[in-house]
């Protein structure tokens, strides 16, 4: 299919500077918020919020946009990195997967359905289908979410965390005991995330 999705990318400065770097690949799901045809909706929260104004940054970052009143699809995320791997110079061993809210659920799901295609993921204030965790128990996963969100309950990623870790994976997670549904500013304003996805390449 073709990619549904218009998007941007974030190049940080050396990008230009050393042409035979392969880049590492960050990609990131925004929120129910943020959807429409505009991409300067996305800068209004999570990482490309951070990036704005970033120069130096260690990864590519890629973010779609999902139109109104529509929720992210496997088949069309899967198409939309298809057209972006191809203007990218990218590291294939460290493909990286985030987003928050609508964009933590589309984490936890295209990442169930395709674990092949990421070295680790960060689903923030998400919830996935704890059927799906035997597929998830491979991939390095560190899940965030507010204790008192009153929009996602906490529960969702909760269940997700105990899910994978029955099937036999390894997954960290924070909850942030005072925060509600914003868990995304502190998470994707933490350098330790992005040391964190730095360690995981992706298995054979």
């Amino acid at each position: 299919m073709e990619n549904p999705y218009p998007y941007d990318i974030y190049y940080p400065e050396s990008y230009q500077q050393d042409g035979a770097k392969k880049w590492p690949l960050l990609l990131f799901l925004h929120g129910a918020g943020e959807r429409g045809n505009d991409l300067k909706k996305l800068k209004a929260q999570g990482l490309p919020s951070v990036l704005e104004h970033k120069k130096d940054f260690p990864f590519v970052a890629a973010y779609p946009q999902c139109p109104h009143r529509s929720y992210w699809t496997v088949a069309g995320l899967n198409a939309w990195l298809e057209e972006v791997q191809q203007k990218v110079n990218y590291d294939e061993e460290r493909v990286y997967l985030t987003g928050l809210s609508m964009g933590g659920y589309g984490t936890w799901h295209w990442a169930a359905a395709h674990p092949e295609k990421f070295a680790a993921i960060i689903p923030v204030c998400g919830g996935g289908d704890p059927s799906q965790a035997k597929s998830l128990k491979t991939l390095p996963i560190w899940a965030f979410h507010g204790a008192k969100d009153n929009i996602v309950p906490v529960e969702e990623t909760h269940q997700m965390v105990n899910a994978v870790k029955r099937a036999g994976g390894d997954v960290k997670v924070t909850i942030y005991p005072n925060l509600f549904h914003d868990s995304w500013t502190p998470t994707y304003n933490n350098q330790e995330i992005y040391d964190w996805l730095l360690q995981h390449k992706k298995t054979r």
